[in-house]
């Protein structure tokens, strides 16, 4: 297991001035645009070249598309990537993006995972699921389900997968644990969230922004695109508003926040949870820092410190559960 680190006891100057400008830029431009599907394509381009920007891929990562879609049901789309000095191929990393289950794609967070890759020397596979208004509920999980099956089809075991996510991937990740656990299959190796998504009903993520409103995130966008995804799905389904009661084995957990997001309140909800289900989990609060700030590499110094952590989680999860497998070996041999 690796030696936890902890975040830095307050954040960077520069950090503050990135809030301060998204405060005064980007949160009132995503505030007028319309959550109809002409609205999503001004959003998703917005969003695409403010990435591309602020989180560019590694110079020297490779890119490998995948499309196995299908015209109808769950779809394996999305990418290979592998940061340029990653040559492991023992195990896989599973990224799903996040941004309201409407916004984003495999190729924006190429900032993240060209990292991630790299720190750890792994392949990601980055998941591009059918998005929102287009496909609802239960459409991207499905997708990420189809993901993994596939993962599975192509040689990698359960215990050399880990799955990433941040925001609504997040959701999606714990998604995935808790249905393979339900029906007696194999969870990942571990599970890395970056400011999960975990109240659908945005009850805790509203009282966060009461106390301090998110830099980046006004709560009616975000109401409005996950309105856009679960239409009228019910949120207290155990589906959408987890519950590890029925489970036991749930994966070891790295959780990352930032201090003044508006899912704060969620990542220490569903770190709490796990904790009384008797899970292994690992919350990391970074003080003052907005939503998804890992994604901020160029202007948030906090950027490379959190996802490097990420990637040690990760290293020492996959080495622990070899360990684990390899006792086994021993004990039944």
């Amino acid at each position: 297991m690796r030696q936890q680190k902890s975040p830095p006891a307050r954040a960077s100057l520069r950090s503050h001035a990135a809030a301060t400008v998204t405060s005064l830029t980007l949160r009132p431009l995503t505030s007028v645009i319309p959550a109809n599907r002409p609205g999503i394509l001004v959003a998703r381009r917005i969003v695409a070249t403010t990435l591309a920007l602020t989180s560019p891929r590694l110079p020297g990562s490779r890119i490998v598309p995948v499309d196995r879609s299908t015209r109808r049901g769950p779809s394996v789309r999305g990418e290979w990537v592998r940061g340029p000095k990653a040559r492991r191929n023992d195990a896989v990393i599973l990224y799903i993006h996040g941004s309201g289950y409407a916004i984003c794609s495999a190729r924006t967070h190429r900032g993240i995972t060209t990292r991630l890759s790299e720190a750890t020397g792994l392949p990601v596979f980055a998941c591009d699921y059918r998005l929102a208004p287009s496909h609802q509920f239960p459409a991207a999980a499905d997708d990420v389900r189809a993901a993994y099956s596939w993962l599975l089809s192509e040689g990698h075991d359960p215990d050399r997968i880990v799955v990433a996510g941040d925001s609504a991937g997040g959701h999606l990740a714990v998604d995935l644990a808790l249905q393979l656990l339900r029906e007696g299959a194999t969870p990942p190796a571990a599970l890395v969230l970056l400011s999960p998504l975990v109240d659908p009903t945005l009850e805790l993520a509203r009282a966060c922004a009461e106390v301090r409103p998110d830099p980046m995130a006004p709560m009616s966008v975000v109401e409005r695109l996950l309105d856009l995804y679960f239409a009228d799905a019910d949120l207290a389904a155990p589906r959408l508003t987890f519950t590890f009661d029925d489970v036991s084995g749930f994966p070891p957990t790295l959780i990352q926040a930032g201090g003044r997001e508006f899912l704060r309140g969620d990542a220490e909800a569903l770190a709490t949870a796990l904790d009384v289900s008797g899970a292994h989990c690992e919350l990391e609060v970074w003080p003052g820092q907005m939503h998804v700030f890992q994604a901020l590499l160029r202007v948030v110094p906090e950027a490379v410190p959190a996802l490097a952590s990420a990637s040690d989680f990760i290293v020492a999860e996959l080495d622990a559960a070899e360990r684990r497998s390899s006792f086994s070996v021993v004990e039944s041999a």
